[in-house]
């Protein structure tokens, strides 16, 4: 299984965040800290879900 990385990283979302808060005029942001913010909540692991997870089906699922 090849697993591919599609999360921004820091200098991408530093300079998002940026531009976005010059377009709003807003002065004395913390970016790094907002990118710190918003790194940790995408890098978290997911929660599990509700259901069955693939690999617990069988063949008939009647229960």
């Amino acid at each position: 299984m090849v697993s591919h990385d599609i999360a921004p990283s820091r200098e991408m979302l530093a300079e998002a965040i940026a531009g976005e808060l010059a377009r709003q005029g807003a002065r004395q942001v913390d970016i790094e800290a907002l990118v710190d913010v918003i790194k940790a909540v995408i890098d978290r692991p997911a929660e599990p879900s509700e259901g069955r997870r693939p690999e617990e089906l069988n063949a008939t699922n009647d229960d």
